[in-house]
C-alpha cells in the first residue's frame, strides 16, 4: 500500500508533465484554429454555395457552378495575367536593387551607411492610404508636382492613373517604393553577418572589390535572397492592394486589377460570397503549389558557410 501511495503522486507529476506544453501552447492553437484555419475551411463551403451575405438570406447550394462560371469570367484571366505582371515587376524593385543597395553601403562609414538606410526605410514606416494619397496628389495629370516637372522639361504630362498602359507599371514603382526599406533592412543584416575573416582572406589573396562580392558575398547571401524572391511572389500582389484599391479601383478598364483585388471584389462590392470564397479557394491551391515548388528550390540552391 505504501508502494502504492507513492508510485500516485510520481504518476501524477508525469501526467501534469505531458499537458504542460500543451497547455501552453493552447492559446496560440486556439487562435490559429479560429482565425485561420477554420475562416479556411468555411472559405471551402461557402465555395459551393450562392449567398449574399444577409443574414435572412438562405445560402443556396449551386455546387461546381461558382468555379464553372469564374474560369469562364474575362475579368478573372486579365487579373491573373495583371497578377503576373505585378510580381515580375516588384522582383527588381523589391530584390535586386535592395541587394544593390545592402552590399554598397556596407563598405561606407558608419554615419553615412545609416543615414542612407534610414532614408531608404521611412516608406516602409508610411501607412498605405497615407502614401497612396500622397501619390495622388503627385501624379496628378492637372497639378501634380510630377507633370508639373515633365511640363517644366518640354514634355507632354502623363496620366499615370488613368492610362490603361502606365497605370499597372504606377501602382507597381509605388508598391516597390514602399518594399524596397524593408527588403533593403533585410539584406543589410544579411550581408552584416557574413564572417569576416572570409573578406580578409580573399582579399589577402588579391581578389578584387567585385570578386569578394561575387564569389563570396552573393553565395552566402543566397539563402536571403530566395527567401525574399519568395516572399515577393507569394505575397506581391497582395502588398499592392491598397494602393489599387484607393488609386485605380482595378481601372481602367480592368487594367490594374489583380487576384487579390478580384477577390475582394467579388466579396464586397458584388456580396457575391460564392465567388468570393471560390476565387479564395483557387488562389489558396494555386499559390500553395507554388509555395510548395520555391521551398523545394530553396533548399536545393542555399549556400551556408557552416
Amino acid at each position: 500500500m505504501a508502494v502504492a501511495a507513492a508510485a500516485l503522486p510520481r504518476r501524477r507529476r508525469i501526467t501534469q508533465s505531458r499537458w504542460a506544453p500543451w497547455l501552453y501552447l493552447s492559446p496560440a492553437i486556439i487562435t490559429l484554429v479560429v482565425w485561420s484555419y477554420w475562416p479556411l475551411v468555411d472559405a471551402v463551403r461557402l465555395s459551393f454555395f450562392q449567398w449574399n451575405m444577409l443574414p435572412t438570406s438562405p445560402q443556396t447550394f449551386v455546387g461546381w457552378d461558382n468555379y464553372v462560371r469564374i474560369f469562364a469570367l474575362p475579368k478573372f484571366w486579365q487579373a491573373l495575367r495583371n497578377t503576373g505582371v505585378y510580381i515580375l515587376g516588384l522582383l527588381p524593385l523589391a530584390v535586386l536593387i535592395p541587394l544593390a543597395i545592402a552590399i554598397y553601403t556596407h563598405d561606407l562609414p558608419e554615419r553615412s551607411r545609416n543615414i542612407y538606410r534610414a532614408i531608404i526605410f521611412v516608406p516602409m514606416i508610411i501607412a498605405p492610404v497615407v502614401g497612396a494619397a500622397v501619390w495622388r496628389w503627385l501624379l496628378d495629370p492637372g497639378y501634380g508636382l510630377v507633370n508639373q516637372a515633365l511640363k517644366g522639361l518640354g514634355l507632354n504630362p502623363v496620366k499615370f492613373l488613368s492610362d490603361p498602359n502606365v497605370a499597372i507599371w504606377t501602382v507597381i514603382m509605388i508598391t516597390g517604393w514602399k518594399l524596397m526599406g524593408f527588403s533593403t533592412l533585410i539584406l543589410s543584416a544579411a550581408n552584416a553577418n557574413i564572417n569576416p575573416s572570409l573578406i580578409e582572406a580573399a582579399r589577402m589573396d588579391g581578389a578584387s572589390k567585385w570578386e569578394v562580392v561575387r564569389d563570396i558575398r552573393l553565395p552566402l547571401l543566397s539563402s536571403t535572397v530566395l527567401f525574399l524572391v519568395v516572399m515577393t511572389i507569394l505575397l506581391g500582389a497582395q502588398w499592392s492592394f491598397t494602393y489599387i484599391n484607393v488609386l485605380t479601383g482595378g481601372g481602367p478598364l480592368g487594367s490594374t486589377s489583380n487576384i487579390y483585388y478580384l477577390l475582394w471584389d467579388f466579396g464586397f462590392s458584388t456580396m457575391s460570397v460564392g465567388w468570393s470564397s471560390a476565387s479564395a479557394v483557387i488562389l489558396f491551391l494555386g499559390f500553395g503549389a507554388v509555395a510548395f515548388v520555391l521551398f523545394r528550390l530553396i533548399d536545393r540552391y542555399s549556400f551556408h558557410d557552416n
